[in-house]
């Protein structure tokens, strides 16, 4: 058998077989160094066929200092793959911080829309207030959360006195939110009994309305028997029908009038009747500073509970749900 380079010459530089190049006539072995074409032999290992090749000294040579010239330190080659390593890296890291700037600029504009939608909701649509006192039982209790339609009387243009999408006008017996005359920056519940130029009187804690006597299911009395004088009750002498005597007028809780409602706005009581602040002490009612009806009670707990916690040990889930008539 010959040899080339301590090697068989039918065997290549890993000690794989190889097939040998079929002669020319006069053509000797060894004279084609050419590369040979890959072949397919049979392996005795378990994968059967493989391609193997045919590789020259000069082949192998070249790779050999070709390897060790891209792997010196400072190489040409080396700072090119460097180079190429770096630029890749860059463009990765740059991608995932425009991809992290991108993602904070969709939160930001989707916290800016929630926020807007939000306000719109808030100033014309619908609001959440809580009940404060007991001027209001046992329509609405100390507890109770209520949500209100400020869209029903229409949105107010601020610094302005006129409405736009009004559905409907406030009606006699709606229980509205409004702010009263002696504190505008607060808002108050009550029930709204008289409009502009109704004549309103109370005799023995009965409301009369235009001379008739009004029925009233939802009010409550807790102190029957008894009356309650209230000089600040003094204002109603402005606003006495014609021809009564504003000399000896004394109006107290349960008798006073007959007082008209002037233009522009309406007479408001608690339902609590005997233990309300209202439209009987502090005036009439600006209609520009109705806010809306409330709907219905979406939460309710009896914060006077002796249990710890009455916000979450004493809900009224009897109430959850109910609508305000």
């Amino acid at each position: 058998m010959s040899t080339r380079n301590g090697l068989p010459d039918d065997e290549d530089g890993y000690g794989y077989p190889v097939i040998a190049p079929v002669l020319q006539p006069g053509q000797e072995r060894g004279a084609s160094r050419e590369r040979m074409t890959p072949a397919r032999v049979r392996n005795p290992g378990p994968r059967g066929w493989f391609p193997v090749s045919r590789r020259s000294d000069d082949d192998r040579a070249g790779t050999d200092r070709a390897s060790s010239h891209a792997s010196r330190p400072g190489s040409m080659a080396t700072n090119r793959a460097q180079g190429t390593s770096r630029t890749r890296a860059g463009k990765a890291n740059g991608g995932g911080a425009r991809a992290t700037r991108s993602g904070l600029g969709e939160w930001v504009r989707s916290l800016l829309l929630a926020l807007v939608l939000f306000l719109v909701i808030r100033t014309f649509i619908v609001e959440a207030f809580r009940i404060p006192t007991g001027s209001m039982e046992e329509t609405l209790l100390v507890g109770d959360f209520l949500l209100v339609n400020k869209l029903i009387y229409g949105v107010r243009i601020p610094g302005t006195e006129h409405r736009i999408l009004q559905l409907r006008e406030p009606a006699i017996g709606d229980v509205i939110v409004f702010r009263p005359p002696h504190e505008p920056g607060e808002n108050y519940v009550k029930r709204l009994v008289g409009l502009p130029g109704d004549t309103l009187r109370m005799q023995d804690k009965v409301l009369y309305r235009n001379g008739q006597p009004v029925d009233e299911p939802y009010t409550r009395h807790v102190d029957p028997g008894h009356d309650v004088a209230a000089p600040v009750m003094s204002w109603q002498r402005s606003f006495l029908v014609a021809g009564g005597d504003t000399g000896s007028y004394r109006p107290s809780r349960d008798n006073w009038g007959p007082i008209v409602v002037p233009e522009g706005s309406v007479f408001a009581l608690g339902d609590n009747r005997d233990d309300s602040e209202d439209s009987r002490f502090w005036g009439f009612v600006d209609v520009n500073e109705i806010r809306g009806k409330p709907l219905f009670i979406y939460y309710s707990f009896d914060p006077n509970g002796s249990r710890p916690m009455p916000w979450f040990t004493h809900i009224r889930w009897n109430r959850i749900g109910s609508v305000i008539r």
